[in-house]
């Protein structure tokens, strides 16, 4: 009777312990896109509409599922079209990616990016960066700067990751230097991100505004390798900075 008794927690332990592991499997699924969209419980993500919560794991299904994500990036939002997939390297090249010429009615010269970073880039530029020109500025953006989405190479200006490679390296990735407005004003994050004033209010409000969109959003703040540009990935690492 006493060894029963003792062998009862034990029993319920495990279970609670195994079914721990169920759930963080499930979530883990869900959150790196590894389980379909047909069987996700969220909706499909929209350029239509700011979505309101769990990001992430919506952004994530797009990975592995070019199907929808091609179906998802459409005009007016913008003019993506998909490119061969292609192998440069070692851990280098693309797979389901895409080429754009302009995103939230912004101009880019594109090629190539995945396409679930080209759905996060729209959704950050229509629903954050353009709204707030528009409350800030009375106009809209009309071109975003960028220093390049693809480079077969490893992480750069922090030697805890030396020998790792880029998310660059599989063109996950796009550094944004600045911002042109319709009267012709431009911002730039090399010449304005340390001033006072509404220039360096407006970049850093954006930079805030990408941590919603990209798992990996890195600014001028972070060190000296990123002193002119926003990096933007959708990797494995989070950082905001």
């Amino acid at each position: 009777m006493q060894r029963q008794a003792r062998r009862k927690p034990r029993r319920i332990l495990s279970k609670l312990f195994l079914a721990l592991v169920l759930l963080v499997a499930v979530v883990g699924g869900y959150w790196f896109g590894l389980i379909p969209q047909r069987w996700s419980p969220l909706s499909p993500i929209s350029l239509d509409e700011r979505p309101p919560f769990l990001v992430d794991p919506r952004l994530s299904v797009l990975r592995f599922d070019p199907a929808l994500c091609h179906a998802i990036l459409k005009e007016p939002h913008i003019d993506a079209s998909p490119i061969p997939d292609r192998a440069t390297g070692a851990n280098c090249g693309w797979t389901n990616a895409v080429k754009f010429t302009h995103v939230g009615g912004a101009q880019i010269g594109v090629e190539p990016l995945t396409c679930e970073m080209a759905v996060a880039l729209t959704l950050w530029v229509e629903h954050e960066v353009q709204p707030l020109a528009r409350e800030m500025y009375g106009q809209e953006v009309v071109r975003l700067g960028d220093m390049g989405t693809y480079d077969c190479r490893n992480i750069v200006g922090n030697p805890m990751w030396k020998g790792v490679r880029s998310e660059h390296a599989s063109a996950n990735a796009i550094d944004i230097s600045g911002f042109t407005f319709a009267n012709g004003h431009s911002i730039s994050l090399k010449r304005d991100w340390k001033r006072q004033g509404k220039d360096a209010e407006f970049l850093r409000a954006v930079h805030r505004r990408s941590c919603r969109y990209f798992r990996v959003s890195l600014g001028p703040d972070f060190n000296a390798a990123h002193h002119d540009h926003f990096h933007f990935d959708r990797g494995l690492m989070w950082s905001c900075r």
